[in-house]
């Protein structure tokens, strides 16, 4: 009771700036009470007889209510603007439009997206302007740079990729998004080539005793839209048989040994998966699957069993997201059937009904800076993606980065994701 009465009396605290508008709103309401008196004719006290009768009573009442009602409209308004302006800086100048963005997010579809790397997280820029109720499901298998060294040194599941997605969906401040993709220069000795973000993960891993446990903290700090989940917290890595028979450990050395891969698996195979990712898959309105790399970020998700499973047995609109370009010593060459087909092959079955592809073109000269890498634009073969049994779906979903290199247009993809599921919505229902 104490404890009510102190946070009630809490709102008359200096500084906040609710106390002006709390007075006016029960002068209004006073003032509003009044006037509907006089208009009734109530008799209260003889106030229509030392008002000069009915008629002058019922003026005095008409002007006391506009008065009244007009003081409480602008005291609730001034009210409502001075909690939020509190609570976020914008709101003071758009507050109506931050509301709706805000009520259509947390009533927007319930999206999975599953892959890794720079796609995964460009993607997720895109979906967090449509929807809150977002999963991202990332590879953990990096063994490269700083996850691979803090792998290896701290035995955590690999944070980078974990890392980014975080980042992408975060309603931060800019600094704090800066600082978490901060890497440390060739000055800092032992901490070199580290990225912060990495080490604060692994270090509320190690407080917390439990990966998971670290990502939803992180998740807190930088007040991220949605959320981020392993695929499995298991210290697995990815494995490649190439096809002139070498095997390749580790996620860096697949790319790095240039050669055809014939497939992946991780060690220990048959890793175990979280109960919470299997929950979002299964309850999903939309799965989205890459872009990616497509042996490397894509396909490791499908290697954990339970994962797999859930989304072979989902009823959602699944959606594969083709990478725009191949990649020089893991899709070198492979149109965009070429990359249906290796999922299917690791996954069991094609687990999703519609392939996004680019039909944008790229400019001359940008191509022959992919040539002189070994890449080339993956070639849309829209007839051969169709025999597979999947839809092909075109759209102009290329764009270049500030470095001129091509990526996918974040708003674009989410856009056509968003028209895919209202086509299917009858479907669903």
């Amino acid at each position: 009771m104490i404890g009510a009465l102190r946070r009630a009396f809490g709102w008359l605290h200096p500084g906040l700036k609710v106390k002006r508008w709390l007075l006016l709103l029960t002068i209004g309401l006073a003032a509003l009470s009044f006037g509907t008196l006089l208009i009734a004719n109530l008799t209260v006290f003889d106030l229509m007889g030392s008002l000069g009768g009915p008629q002058r009573a019922t003026a005095v009442g008409i002007i006391a209510a506009v008065l009244g009602a007009a003081a409480v409209i602008v005291s609730l308004r001034q009210l409502v603007r001075s909690v939020a302006s509190a609570l976020h800086p914008e709101a003071e100048s758009r507050l109506v439009d931050l509301m709706l963005t805000q009520r259509r997010r947390q009533v927007g579809p319930r999206v999975v997206a599953i892959g890794g790397g720079t796609g995964l997280s460009t993607l997720l820029r895109g979906l967090k302007e449509h929807t809150s109720n977002l999963t991202a499901i990332a590879t953990v298998a990096d063994d490269g740079g700083s996850s691979g060294r803090l792998r290896e040194d701290m035995g955590v599941p690999a944070p980078g990729d974990i890392r980014n997605c975080l980042v992408a969906l975060a309603d931060s401040e800019p600094l704090m998004t800066e600082l978490f993709q901060y890497r440390f220069n060739g000055q800092a000795g032992a901490l070199t080539g580290h990225s912060f973000g990495n080490l604060l993960i692994a270090a509320l891993t190690e407080i917390t005793g439990d990966f998971e446990q670290a990502v939803r903290e992180t998740s807190r700090v930088l007040a991220i839209r949605g959320r981020v989940l392993p695929p499995t917290l298991d210290n697995v890595t990815l494995c490649a048989k190439m096809k002139d028979g070498q095997v390749v450990r580790g996620e860096s050395s697949i790319t790095a040994a240039g050669g055809e891969i014939e497939y992946v698996y991780l060690d220990p195979p048959d890793p175990r998966g979280l109960d919470e990712v299997a929950r979002a898959i299964a309850e999903a309105d939309l799965i989205v699957i890459g872009p990616g790399s497509t042996f490397t970020s894509v396909i490791p998700n499908f290697l954990v069993p339970s994962v797999n499973r859930a989304v072979a047995e989902s009823e959602a609109v699944r959606v594969f997201v083709c990478n725009i370009m191949t990649q020089p010593g893991e899709t070198t060459g492979f149109s965009a059937a070429d990359h249906v087909r290796a999922i299917e092959r690791h996954a069991g079955e094609i687990p999703f009904d519609y392939v996004l592809l680019n039909s944008a073109p790229v400019d001359a000269s940008v191509l022959r800076r992919y040539r002189s890498t070994g890449a080339q634009m993956v070639e849309p073969d829209y007839t051969e993606v169709a025999r597979l049994g999947v839809i092909p779906v075109r759209a102009e979903l290329a764009t270049l980065s500030p470095d001129g290199w091509v990526r996918h247009d974040a708003a674009e993809v989410s856009r056509r994701l968003m028209e895919l599921l209202e086509e299917r919505a009858p479907v669903l229902v």
